[in-house]
């Protein structure tokens, strides 16, 4: 049992993911008119009264999957073991906090399905579209999902209860750092934290109406038969992830990387039909469904960016200039700044730091885009900069302020420079064995049984003499 914590957290943040996509599964298998083959699931494995199903593992894999970026680029090469592994794990923690008389609180639990709701619906855009996508009421969605987030609840609990104690000292700090190899260490670039606020310029409205129009135009070309959907989108969408496929995507269901209005607008087609204008973040889209099978589709659509005019760009300027100028005269501090006035949806709710690829908020130069490079040229850490118009990774005209909070030189990783990120480092390899020996003590006691399916699975061992202990390898 190896990176216990950190297979565990992933598991755990799937858990929900896997109850809301059986949900809108369900009614989707149902409302698309095609009968699907149904496989029957089967128990992989029991540990005390709590049973883990194939379609859990499965479907937390496929979830997993989906969320794409560099989360999907972690799974393991065998990922049914981890994942096995990590409910296996769940379910003995679940059943501690229940020997050991820990309590979720309906009140807590409620006020966590409610965040939760809050959360989808700002995914989705609405109440109304988060309960056309999932097939039920939002308070048959929260009933889905009490079981999960309570089980995880427990499972969360009984862990900071088994490492609640667990500290690191400077002198262990500085004993597992002297046993790394010397030319293992981490050769960091120069690395920058930097924070920025962002506006998007809005079109005006004379733009975004002759756009519609436009738009309106051609789907009345298409359902009259004039005009091939996708011919239109070759000739005249703005998407280039599309534009050589006719405008074409095939989607699913449970995906989570689509914009939530576009992604809702999908699923109140029928096949051929072509929707009304839909406005997203990327700007003003129609949709045709090409076809639909249950939860999966192929779809064409047709993407115009509204063009924003000087005029546009320099309201943008003139607002983050009026906000630099309270932010330098110390009326208003930059992270208060970025909570109020940043439109950008990736680092608003952080401050405006902007993230490296690893997820921390230490960036090396090559990270940045060439806009920010030059203009981090000539700042010093502490610097605002003054506005700067530039392009953004959608081409999307934006104006925004940079606040290069600090900046490190070359080096090679040392105690005096990088101490937090190595003690960090240091705990989590202790909490890491604490973990492994708690449950080395604990999963002899444990009724567990596994199916020979998952007899070669190197990293459950120690479940596995567990379940021959039992007598119930079949």
């Amino acid at each position: 049992m190896k990176k216990i914590p950190l297979l565990f957290l992933a598991i755990l943040a799937c858990l929900v993911e896997r109850s809301f996509s059986q949900t809108q599964k369900a009614v989707s298998d149902t409302s698309s008119g095609h009968t699907q083959r149904v496989v029957a699931d089967k128990i992989v494995a029991q540990i005390g009264d709590k049973i883990i199903l194939n379609s859990d593992i499965q479907n937390a894999i496929l979830d997993y999957t989906r969320q794409g970026g560099a989360v999907a680029a972690q799974l393991p090469p065998h990922p049914e073991c981890a994942f096995l592994e990590g409910q296996l794990i769940q379910k003995g923690l679940v059943i501690q906090a229940n020997k050991d008389s820990i309590l979720i609180g309906d009140d807590e639990l409620d006020a966590l399905l409610d965040n939760q709701v809050r959360n989808f619906i700002l995914q989705y855009g609405s109440q109304q579209e988060l309960e056309l996508v999932a097939g039920k009421s939002v308070y048959q969605i929260k009933e889905d999902l009490r079981q999960p987030f309570k089980e995880r609840k427990l499972a969360d609990e009984m862990r900071n209860k088994i490492l609640d104690n667990v500290k690191i000292t400077p002198t262990e700090v500085k004993d597992y750092f002297d046993k790394i190899p010397k030319d293992s260490l981490t050769y960091y670039e120069s690395q920058l934290e930097i924070n920025q606020i962002i506006l998007y310029p809005k079109s005006n409205k004379d733009v975004e109406e002759f756009i519609t129009n436009q738009l309106l135009g051609w789907k009345q070309q298409v359902e009259s038969g004039q005009k091939k959907f996708g011919d239109l989108a070759k000739l005249y969408t703005q998407d280039p992830g599309s534009r050589d496929q006719g405008g074409q995507y095939s989607v699913n269901r449970n995906d989570k990387q689509w914009d939530p209005a576009w992604f809702a607008a999908i699923w109140k087609l029928k096949e051929g039909q072509v929707s009304p204008v839909i406005k997203s973040k990327f700007g003003l889209h129609i949709i045709q469904m090409v076809s639909r099978a249950g939860d999966d589709a192929i779809i064409r659509h047709i993407l115009l960016v509204p063009t924003v005019t000087q005029v546009e760009i320099d309201e943008a300027k003139n607002k983050l200039d009026s906000v630099r100028t309270q932010v330098l005269a110390g009326t208003m501090n930059f992270g208060a700044a970025v909570s109020k006035y940043s439109e950008d949806e990736n680092s608003k709710n952080n401050g405006g730091q902007v993230m490296s690829q690893d997820g921390s908020g230490f960036v090396t130069i090559d990270e940045l885009d060439k806009d920010m490079v030059v203009a981090l040229k000539n700042m010093n850490p502490g610097d605002i900069s003054k506005p700067i118009v530039y392009k953004d990774d959608r081409e999307r005209d934006a104006v925004r302020l940079i606040f290069l909070r600090t900046r490190t030189d070359p080096h090679r990783e040392n105690l005096k420079d990088d101490y937090n990120k190595i003690a960090q480092r240091a705990l989590e390899r202790k909490k890491n064995h604490v973990l492994q020996k708690w449950f080395a003590d604990h999963i002899p006691g444990y009724y567990v049984n596994i199916d020979k399916s998952f007899g070669t699975c190197e990293n459950i061992a120690p479940w596995l003499e567990a379940a021959k202990a039992s007598n119930v390898v079949r």
